[in-house]
């Protein structure tokens, strides 16, 4: 007995070591599943949470570098505005003063050569404090380097003869009828971008920019000068001073794009560097213009010794010009040539409807109508860019959580 109870207490055990049925491991295997299926479940959640909430900082951050771009652009455009205003002031006075009791300011086109000088230097200064400053950012050469200072010739030309043949225009057509023909200045900027760079414009663009052109031009025609233009705007010899003025946009609008492409083509160019070089050049086409071609130069040098006080007026137009063109070159570098080009396109619009509101003289019905056109050129404009900024920040999002 004692010997059987012995062996079936062997059956037991060993019974006991065998391995479980397969019932016991299909429950373990479903259990397993169903831990890998609720940890999957689990992670998938994670990853759309992750997603959510980079979505929602990629909204608010793109919606704050918006609002962030708006406001430099207003803080340029008003300082292109309060500083080329208070420069219009100045050659006002210098315009109108009678010094001595009896001279007035001779060759008041040469004023933009002494802007160019006053610029030159004042660039030139503060890149000069800067590399001292911050030693750091010295460019190192490679993609982001400065261009060379010759990278400029060309759009220094066109930039000094332009206004030189706009003064000329003067002596042809009266100055409202050049007010209207160089409120088209945007037109040539897009032309020549899209003819010399391959720059392309939405058909849309040239739309806006047509009903800016067609609000200051009948802005112009119908304001107070409106009688004197249409009784002189075609004298004999108005065709040649329309001619000048379509020269003088040409050269301009090259100037805009040439200084675009430099941009384009030289990350590292900033907006004192592009400053400096343009008035360099600027101001070296203007020396033969002034002491060899005319005698313009030497009038003005003996002018300024018989009359120092002049020297004043011409130091404050000088330094009007330089803070505007600190503005105007980085809304360049910013936001484009075409719209720097807008905004000094808008700025007599804008100062004479000021001017007229203040001194509470009342608007044509014309005139009225014009202001709505400018306005619904700059609103369009600007609702448009937004839109196509908001689509393409969408789109380069939802690029990258698709590689993600």
């Amino acid at each position: 007995k004692t010997s059987k109870k012995m062996v079936e207490t062997r059956s037991r055990s060993q019974s006991s070591r065998q391995p479980r049925p397969s019932g016991s491991l299909a429950t373990n295997g479903s259990g397993s599943q169903t831990s890998q299926a609720s940890s999957a479940r689990t992670k998938a959640g994670r990853r759309k949470a992750a997603a959510t909430s980079k979505m929602v900082i990629d909204q608010a951050s793109g919606s704050a570098s918006r609002l962030f771009q708006a406001l430099k652009l207003l803080v340029c455009v008003c300082g292109i505005y309060s500083a080329y205003i208070t420069q219009g002031l100045f050659q006002e006075i210098l315009s109108t003063k009678k010094f001595g009791g009896s001279e007035r300011f001779p060759h008041l086109a040469t004023l933009n050569a002494f802007q160019s000088f006053a610029c030159f230097l004042w660039a030139g200064g503060l890149i000069l404090v800067s590399e001292v400053l911050f030693p750091s950012r010295k460019s190192k050469g490679g993609d982001g380097s400065h261009p060379p200072f010759t990278a400029y010739v060309t759009a220094g030309f066109t930039n000094c003869f332009g206004p030189a043949l706009g003064f000329q225009a003067l002596y042809y057509i009266p100055y409202p009828a050049q007010v209207l023909a160089k409120s088209s200045k945007m037109i040539p900027v897009m032309l020549l971008g899209t003819v010399l760079h391959k720059k392309t414009y939405p058909m849309i663009e040239y739309f806006f920019c047509f009903l800016v052109t067609a609000g200051v031009s009948s802005f112009a025609w119908f304001g107070s000068g409106a009688k004197k233009v249409k009784a002189v705007a075609f004298p004999g010899q108005a065709p040649l001073g329309y001619v000048l003025c379509f020269l003088n946009l040409l050269l301009d609008g090259y100037t805009n794009v040439t200084q675009d492409a430099i941009n384009k083509s030289h990350a590292g160019s900033t907006p004192l560097h592009m400053m400096c070089w343009m008035n360099f050049w600027t101001g070296l086409f203007y020396v033969p213009m002034m002491f060899v071609v005319s005698s313009s130069g030497a009038d003005i040098v003996r002018f300024l010794i018989r009359y120092p006080e002049a020297l004043r007026d011409v130091l404050y137009f000088c330094v009007c010009g330089a803070v505007g063109q600190l503005f105007i070159f980085y809304t360049i570098k910013t936001f484009g040539s075409l719209t720097n080009t807008m905004v000094t396109t808008t700025r007599k619009f804008f100062s004479i409807l000021v001017s007229v509101l203040w001194s509470g003289n009342g608007l044509g019905m014309e005139q009225w109508m014009a202001v709505g056109l400018v306005f619904s050129g700059l609103l369009s404009s600007s609702w448009y860019k937004h839109r196509a900024n908001r689509h393409q920040h969408g789109v380069s999002r939802r690029t990258g959580q698709k590689s993600a």
